[in-house]
């Protein structure tokens, strides 16, 4: 059944990362890492409200001086390394609905994604509400996948076996079909699928393709901080 209510965009921000310590807040451009998305986000015009949720004084801050709503710390069982998504965004869900109704949607803006961009999101939203239907399927971003996965093998014992089998293989690579990857960069949810507990991925969700690799950026290493670094010098410095 289809809800009328607002678009919210949850943006999950943690105090903890281990393998780029405090990344969140590291300087991106001139800006914070988490003020890119939060800028998007703004910038995109569509949503009703835009929410930072972490366990950080200081990412919360610098949230709110960003122009994004943080109503509260996130709870402790919600900030281990443990914790998923889908009970970030459902505590998220439960806070905006207590005071504004239904939810139309819950778009999820991971900001580890700076570079994706604000018509990215306002076009997601637009191919979530295009569906018809009583029922909404989540739309999700993808990028074309960095290998094949007609190409990925695993061991078994002292072989290669690959995923797909062998027929793959003897085809050319321009013959098979495109193979895409998620990205991590928009994620437009349907309220119910939240409230359900279900895993946030379904049979029928629908693919938001992302040709962009800079745009579908998504940084988990040190390896991933050096290429948003050029980048960021590359959008400052605008077209050549």
């Amino acid at each position: 059944m289809r809800e009328a209510g607002g678009l919210l965009a949850v943006i999950p921000a943690r105090g903890g990362s281990k393998r780029l310590p405090r990344k969140n807040l590291l300087p991106l451009g001139g800006r914070p890492l988490i003020a890119w998305t939060i800028d998007a986000a703004r910038a995109s015009g569509v949503f009703d409200a835009i929410l930072v949720s972490t366990d950080d004084a200081e990412i919360a801050a610098v949230a709110r001086e960003a122009g994004a709503l943080v109503p509260w710390m996130r709870p402790a069982e919600l900030a281990t390394d443990t914790a998923t998504s889908a009970s970030v965004l459902q505590h998220a869900l439960a806070w905006y609905e207590a005071g504004h109704g239904a939810a139309e949607a819950v778009v999820l803006l991971q900001p580890t994604s700076p570079f994706r961009r604000a018509t990215s999101i306002a076009a997601a939203v637009a191919s979530y509400r295009a569906q018809s239907g009583p029922a909404l399927h989540a739309v999700v971003s993808v990028s074309p996948a960095a290998a094949h996965p007609a190409w990925c093998f695993r061991i078994e014992g002292e072989a290669m076996q690959p995923f797909l089998g062998w027929d793959p293989l003897r085809q050319r690579s321009q013959d098979l079909p495109p193979a895409y990857a998620l990205n991590g960069a928009i994620y437009v949810l349907p309220p119910a699928l939240l409230r359900s507990g279900a895993p946030l991925l379904q049979p029928g969700t629908r693919p938001f393709p992302m040709a962009d690799a800079g745009e579908a950026l998504d940084i988990d290493t040190e390896d991933d901080w050096q290429v948003a670094l050029a980048l960021a010098d590359a959008v400052a410095a605008g077209p050549a």
